[in-house]
């Protein structure tokens, strides 16, 4: 089996990624085949993953999935030298009540697959103190090994040393230490990072990345640190696609489709046919289903509103044969989207939801939900499990609820999805299906 690491952090904002695109990068530069893997439910950061790698990264999620999920995805990586893990927030932040597998934490992961962690500790603010943050990571959990520290953001060699000691004198690895650059940061907006595709020079960004990292850290002991899964790979069994050929809306305003699911999905026999409608793309006819992913719509509402092609093409398919819409997706099938600034744009009508982000609350977490209707050709009692994450408010959504929806605690939640006819949508972005 190959061996991997985990590359995570006490907390979000340390300068993980950084670390992960950078050694993604180097470790292709020096010839190996190397599996990314992103733990949580994050759409965003497998596009960097991939364009670092060369492959396609899949997320791992112990609340989500269950075991033999994760460890069939997990194999992903056997043709690979190496596998990398990048954590979410801090390496045991998760869910109070677990749930498939887990709390949803990177630390299950981690402890599931036996790989070592490489902790980013930011030591901008302190020196001899980040030891005991390490330490304190160390100790936490004993089936989670600390294999070591990259020390980010040091100030001058002063700091430097000054913080390496603190790491000696607690017995603590350091695989190197990396000058404060602000200008090594990606750009955000409110779900994350600013997408891969929306980066001109990406490319350019990761190799500057990639020679930050040979030149500061220790690459080879990093490699040397992997470990391979401590239990044997189960079965992944598979997971029913919604349809046979399924029409994908896949551009910069519907980009948020995890990888697990569109690769399940064609190994078990589906076509995905994609299409623009930015572009103002019909959905192939030939499609069984047509599927609105998440994404940005309403940074495109008005190229949106004014697609009639599109719009059409997606009215007609729904007279005959589904349409389902996840977050952004759900969005564009109801009757109105208001941007921002207050301007209400004309969607395709399908739904009768109405959403605003002129008035905006964060909605986030894990969510289960059991069909009240079917979606294709998932039927009605199906429970799904997926995440929701979305800053826009329900003005009206008239139509019946899809599912019956709870968070990660069992606390009911009021985005219940709804549906009219064989047209459908979701606040949440399907992660796995109970078996």
């Amino acid at each position: 089996m190959t061996p991997g690491v985990m590359i995570a952090a006490p907390a979000s904002g340390t300068g993980k990624t950084t670390v992960m695109l950078g050694l993604l990068r180097a470790f292709r530069d020096a010839g190996l085949a190397v599996q990314p893997f992103k733990s949580g439910p994050d759409y965003i950061d497998p596009a960097f993953h991939r364009a670092a790698s060369g492959r396609s990264s899949f997320n791992l999620d112990s609340w989500a999935m269950a075991e033999r999920m994760i460890h069939g995805l997990a194999a992903k990586a056997d043709d690979a030298d190496l596998a990398l893990a990048e954590g979410s927030m801090g390496l045991f932040d998760g869910v109070a009540t677990p749930g498939a597998a887990g709390s949803g934490a990177s630390a299950d992961v981690a402890r599931r697959m036996g790989w070592p962690v490489v902790l980013v500790v930011d030591v901008s603010g302190q020196a001899q103190s980040g030891a005991a943050t390490a330490l304190g990571f160390i100790r936490y959990d004993p089936g989670v090994r600390i294999a070591g520290v990259i020390l980010n953001r040091v100030a001058s060699p002063r700091h430097e040393r000054l913080a390496r000691d603190g790491m000696a004198a607690a017995g603590i690895c350091v695989f190197g230490a990396l000058p404060r650059r602000g200008d090594l940061r990606l750009p955000e907006r409110h779900l994350g990072l600013i997408q891969a595709s929306e980066h001109p020079d990406l490319d350019a960004r990761i190799a500057d990345h990639a020679g930050f990292l040979r030149e500061h850290v220790d690459l080879e002991a990093i490699r040397d640190a992997a470990a391979v899964a401590t239990t044997p790979a189960a079965p992944a069994g598979r997971l029913v696609p919604p349809a046979q050929r399924i029409a994908l809306a896949r551009d910069a305003a519907f980009s948020f489709a995890y990888p697990h699911l569109l690769t399940a999905w064609r190994d078990a026999g589906a076509e995905i046919l994609p299409f623009s409608p930015l572009a103002d793309e019909a959905p192939d006819a030939r499609a069984d289903l047509v599927w609105l992913p998440g994404g940005y719509p309403e940074l495109h509402a008005g190229r949106l509103a004014a697609a009639e092609r599109f719009r059409s093409g997606l009215v007609e398919h729904a007279g005959t044969r589904p349409v389902h819409g996840e977050c952004g997706g759900y969005m564009v099938l109801g009757e109105g989207l208001i941007d921002a600034d207050g301007t209400r744009h004309r969607m395709a009508g399908l739904l009768g939801l109405v959403t605003s982000y002129a008035q905006r609350r964060m909605h986030l977490g894990y969510r289960r939900a059991t069909l009240l209707a079917p979606v294709a050709a998932l039927a009605a009692g199906t429970v799904q499990r997926g995440h929701e994450f979305h800053y826009s408010t329900i003005l009206e959504q008239p139509d019946a609820a899809l599912a019956r929806v709870v968070d990660a605690e069992g606390a009911p939640v009021p985005e219940t999805g709804s549906y009219r006819g064989s047209v459908s949508g979701t606040f949440f972005h399907l992660i796995a299906t109970e078996r």
